[in-house]
């Protein structure tokens, strides 16, 4: 296990060296630049600026310079000192900008995955040990469902649902009474009656979709010997449900870490525009529209870390808790 740790390190850096200069490369694939993007931008709201008005900011900003020279500056800047460059758009670092939407985003990201195991994992395990019962229809209406529905639908049916019946200020995760006021339990009360929106929303999907992989994993597991022998040893049906096949039908959820960790960092980039979240999602999308080429390049450097880390996770975490799963 430590030699294949060491290895996965090692191989690790070179991976994210190529990624990193394959997104920097596509991000500046499609026609024009940020000047481009800012130049329509002006137009869009009856400003201009001339020909040579856009070469004067391209150099400026360094855009002129080869593509080559372009990446190995701003790759040598995070690595040596710790700098993800300047946004174009924004006219800030890169790393103010991530950083000050990153704890909300994580907050929301983590609440939302640890609501879909709690719903998905218990649901699942009921419907395999009760299959074809009503429970389980109902269960298996509510996973099509979950899927069928876009989580931005979905989102806008409960923003209507909060306003038109309950009155509530929906959008976003605080009231505008509230900005920039002292931190009170009245704006605690007042962000949990906003929150619980995006928590629903991201959790209903991933739910509904991971009740069938614990249903069909349970049922797979739950007709084999060992099972049969656990029962036969006088075990009760919570002891044997639990402590064995619920152990290896978790290794799907278990091996999704590795896709967690990224999905942590951006959210769910259409839900957070839909219901004006402040996450790192709209920021990214913002820089990607834009060709904010740093500020877009650092998102997906980050994400690939987080890729790279999560899959790391999973493979230990497997080897942990599956004692059939052993690395050479």
């Amino acid at each position: 296990m430590t030699q294949f740790l060491l290895r996965r390190l090692l191989w690790a850096i070179p991976t994210l060296i190529v990624v990193s200069f394959i997104s920097f490369i596509i991000i500046q694939l499609p026609p024009g630049d940020y000047v481009t993007a800012y130049a329509a931008e002006l137009r869009n709201g009856g400003e201009y600026i001339t020909a040579a008005q856009e070469d004067l900011i391209r150099t400026q900003l360094g855009l002129n310079d080869p593509i080559l020279v372009q990446y190995f500056r701003w790759i040598g800047n995070i690595l040596l000192h710790g700098d993800f460059g300047q946004s174009f758009h924004w006219n800030a670092p890169v790393s103010d900008l991530i950083w000050n939407r990153l704890a909300l985003t994580l907050l929301l990201s983590s609440l939302s995955l640890v609501f879909t195991w709690i719903i998905a994992i218990p649901i699942g395990v009921y419907s395999a040990q009760r299959q074809y019962s009503l429970l389980d229809y109902v269960f298996t209406v509510f996973g099509f469902l979950g899927k069928g529905i876009p989580d931005f639908l979905l989102a806008l049916i409960l923003m209507w649902i909060g306003f038109a019946w309950f009155n509530l200020d929906v959008g976003g995760l605080i009231s505008p009474s509230f900005q920039g006021t002292p931190f009170s339990m009245a704006k605690v009360v007042n962000i949990l009656s906003h929150v619980w929106i995006p928590i629903v929303v991201l959790a209903t999907g991933g739910a509904a979709g991971l009740i069938r992989v614990m249903r069909a994993n349970m049922l797979d597991e739950l007709g084999k010997p060992y099972v049969e022998t656990a029962y036969a040893q006088g075990l009760s049906e919570r002891q044997v449900v639990w402590g064995y096949p619920v152990r290896v039908a978790l290794n799907p959820f278990i091996s999704t870490v590795g896709w967690a960790l990224p999905a942590l960092f951006s959210g769910d980039i259409i839900t957070a525009v839909v219901l004006n979240l402040p996450t790192t999602g709209p920021l990214m999308l913002q820089a990607l529209k834009m060709q904010d080429m740093y500020l877009a390049g650092a998102f997906i450097l980050i994400l690939s870390v987080f890729t790279v880390i999560g899959t790391l996770l999973s493979d230990i975490l497997l080897a942990w808790s599956d004692p059939r799963i052993r690395y050479a």
